[in-house]
């Protein structure tokens, strides 16, 4: 029997109860595809960012205000700079001032209610780091409300069969639940820009219907302190007040100033006092953040900003800047037609060709490209080592913030070349919907199929073993590491990022600052390219103690630590002070 699928969508969707079964569907639909790639595919943290703000995350919700356990050479630098006693701050608890406090605060608040004996774990039988887990399930909590915003728009932009095309279009994104088991904010600042979203779509429809103007300047502000609320969660996210600020220009005539003015004082207004609050710690307004423009130069390559101890910044030059934007936005606009992984952007792409007749999807495909285009820039002149250890899971992917609202705007493309067609048979219309979804949905779909990754990112994440080895110090003592962020989620433990110079910064440090009772390094280093990353520019006096220490199995002279325990080499190094382990055992 012929039908058309309208109908059918039509038919389950009338009714008193028809906005409580749309939520309910989407509710099923994300729950089933998250308990499958759960089961299948998760894994515990992997991702540097994600173990550094969940520790911040702990830290604020035992009590220790907004301080970190990873510290970086670099902020005890910029500390130093702006204290009057010229202090690093490693006696006491070292402040943070590098991460942004909203996502902290939203981990604190889970960590609240989770308790404490789960943070601890065995070595026998370990698989799942339990912590790890809370944080996805929060994020794909994020990812659930995602997809209702999502829903809900198209429904209100275009039509049902959309709004519902969209949603599975969403739901079915291999990247999307990657990012929600990372452990990174990206579905909390996807829910912030789809809420955006729909505040200027209301804004500009109740505009055009003569509303009040109260109203409408108080959406204008609230628009404002959605982006302030995501320049706090990434600070990289703050720049979308220039397209904000642009749409307001070029589509609201006489309101257009006092929208724009309503928006940049709601966005100042949340965004103000952090960064009051950095510049008094540290002198920046962003902390070591602020400089996330010369990393990746060829004065600070790779992670080496981060690692110095006295870094030169003033031989950053603009010749730096001017190289890094056009090396990174050819890349990052390459990105462009697959952004998250999905060929769906194409047709976005494709579809700016074609008008709108609405305004409000005219205006609102405007201010994405807006977007687009500072986003596109700002990601190609703030990438670090980030996107290189991870070129697509990183909190630096600021596309991947866009992609819901371009997958609406690809589905209606979609629906309107099918539309444009003669079809050969009825059905026919509800075949090419289901074969654009699935081939959407394919590398998910292929990440589910067998083999299946061991939940434990190992090497070099193990959380029992940084956990024992953790036991051998106590909550006062500092650790060097090349892995800190993970001493620090996992091991609790103040963990200092491996300096540039152990020669002069770890002496340096040890006297003056605070004594270094451990030094570990994991496969990070051992497994990494020698000649390139050791041997040449700042790591060359690395190069010699490795080959010591891991070739002729020796302690170089002058080098405080020198005791090692058995069973973690060749893979890993760890030099102490004394045999700790032994008394642990007595």
């Amino acid at each position: 029997m012929s039908f058309q699928v309208q109908d059918i969508i039509h038919g389950f969707t009338q009714g008193a109860g028809a906005r409580i079964f749309k939520v309910l569907f989407v509710l099923i639909v994300v729950v089933a595809v998250g308990a499958l790639y759960d089961t299948l595919v998760y894994r515990n943290f992997a991702n540097r960012e994600a173990m550094d703000m969940a520790q911040l995350g702990r830290n604020l919700a035992q009590g220790k205000g907004y301080t970190t356990l990873y510290v970086r050479p670099f902020s005890m630098f910029l500390l130093q700079q702006h204290r009057n006693d010229h202090s690093p701050e490693l006696k006491t608890d070292h402040p943070d001032i590098t991460n942004p406090p909203v996502y902290p605060y939203l981990l604190a608040g889970l960590f609240k209610a989770l308790p404490a004996k789960y943070f601890t774990t065995a070595e026998k039988g370990f698989t799942i780091y339990i912590p790890d887990m809370a944080v996805a399930f929060l994020n794909q909590f994020l990812l659930l409300i995602g997809g209702i915003l999502l829903f809900f728009l198209a429904e209100k932009l275009f039509d049902t069969t959309i709004a519902w095309i969209t949603a599975i279009l969403y739901a079915g994104t291999e990247v999307f639940w990657h990012f929600s088991v990372a452990g990174l904010s990206t579905m909390l600042l996807i829910v912030l820009l789809l809420a955006l979203a729909w505040v200027l779509v209301w804004l500009e429809q109740w505009t055009r219907y003569g509303r009040s103007d109260v109203l409408l300047v108080g959406l204008a502000i609230f628009a404002g302190v959605l982006v302030g609320a995501g320049g706090l969660t990434r600070y990289s996210f703050g720049w979308l007040i220039v397209p904000l600020l642009l749409f307001f220009i070029s589509f609201f005539g006489k309101k257009r100033a006092v929208f724009a003015l309503a928006a940049l004082g709601g966005f100042l207004a949340v965004m103000g006092p952090w960064v009051a609050r950095n510049y008094s710690v540290s002198g920046m307004p962003f902390g070591t953040a602020t400089f996330a423009v010369c990393q990746g130069t060829g004065t600070f390559p790779e992670d080496r900003l981060e690692r110095a101890l006295k870094p030169e910044l003033r031989k950053v030059t603009y010749v730096d800047f001017a190289r890094k934007l056009l090396a990174n936005t050819r890349e990052v606009f390459q990105e462009v037609p697959k952004m998250a992984g999905s060929w769906i952007a194409s047709f976005f792409l494709v579809g700016l060709l074609v008008p709108f007749r609405s305004l409000s999807l005219s205006r609102l495909r405007w201010f994405l490209l807006f977007s687009l285009v500072v986003f596109g820039v700002v990601q190609a002149m703030g990438r670090t080592t980030l996107s290189t250890e991870s070129p697509e899971i990183n909190s630096e992917n600021l596309l991947v913030l866009l992609a819901p609202l371009i997958f609406m705007y690809g589905a209606a493309l979609f629906f309107l070349l099918i539309d444009s067609i003669a079809l050969p048979f009825p059905s026919a219309r509800l075949v090419l919907m289901v074969s654009f979804c699935l081939v959407g949905a394919l590398p998910l779909l292929h990440t589910l199929l067998p083999p299946h990754p061991s939940p434990i990112a190992y090497p070099p994440y193990y959380p029992p073993l940084l956990q024992r080895i953790a036991g051998w110090f106590n909550e006062k003592e500092l650790i060097m590491s090349d892995m800190p962020w993970a001493m620090a989620w996992y091991g609790r433990r103040q963990s200092l990022l491996v300096t540039l110079n152990w020669r002069e910064d770890v002496i340096e440090i040890t006297d003056y600052h605070k004594p270094i009772k451990g030094l570990y390094l994991t496969t990070l280093t051992t497994d990494s390219k020698f000649l390139s990353n050791w041997v040449k520019g700042d790591n060359s006096n690395w190069a010699s103690f490795l080959l010591e220490s891991l070739v002729l199995r020796e302690v170089p002279k002058g080098f405080p630590l020198r005791r090692a325990p058995e069973g973690l080499f060749p893979e890993q190094l760890l030099l102490t002070d004394y045999d700790r382990w032994r008394l642990k055992k007595e």
